[in-house]
């Protein structure tokens, strides 16, 4: 069994999720949308779903399982599928800043 951590979606932002179109591939996620939930013990994501199902804490569309192995899936209304998080690309720096690197370095 591996444990899982739930992360659910936040409220404001559920509509928008529940009327976006669906697109293949892995999903990206913002850690800032989320809150974080229980952690459950289950034999897989559909096992945590079907134990959860008829709970006050059933999964909604739009909510993410964390696995112990760092594995992200988001519940779509078609099943689990992979996703990451979000990871913003680094501010480029001055133009200033790369030119006084570059005359260090040589």
């Amino acid at each position: 069994m591996s444990a899982y951590q739930i992360h659910r979606l936040r409220e404001s932002h559920r509509q928008q999720f529940r009327w976006a179109p669906h697109t293949s591939g892995v999903s990206t996620a913002k850690p800032r949308d989320y809150e974080k939930g229980a952690l459950v013990q289950a034999a897989g994501p559909y096992a945590l779903w079907l134990a959860l199902r008829e709970t006050e804490e059933a999964l909604q569309v739009g909510d993410l399982l964390e696995s112990d192995s760092g594995e992200l899936r988001i519940y779509k209304y078609i099943g689990f599928e992979q996703a990451q998080w979000f990871v913003p690309e680094p501010a480029p720096q001055p133009v200033e800043q790369v030119a006084g690197l570059a005359a260090e370095a040589t």
